[in-house]
């Protein structure tokens, strides 16, 4: 599926986006967005600066949060 990010278009199937962030160390996550990927909830931002190598500050939350829910992801929001 095509999802855009930090102005990129990306092709990321779900299986691709859950081998990516295989083994990855979840960061915590006291607020904003987050996604539950094999059975671990990440932080967007995280995700995001894992799935498309870019540096965090190249994109938002809310372009990350919409492609993972695009993808079919479980997504939440928490305020801290």
């Amino acid at each position: 599926m095509r999802v855009t990010i930090a102005r990129r278009h990306f092709y990321f199937h779900p299986s691709e986006v859950e081998q990516a962030m295989n083994g990855v160390a979840p960061e915590p996550v006291v607020a904003g967005a987050s996604v539950d990927i094999g059975g671990v909830r990440y932080p967007v931002m995280q995700v995001g600066s894992v799935i498309t190598r870019q540096d965090r500050r190249d994109f938002s939350a809310g372009e990350v949060h919409r492609a993972m829910k695009a993808l079919g992801f479980t997504c939440h929001v928490t305020s801290g």
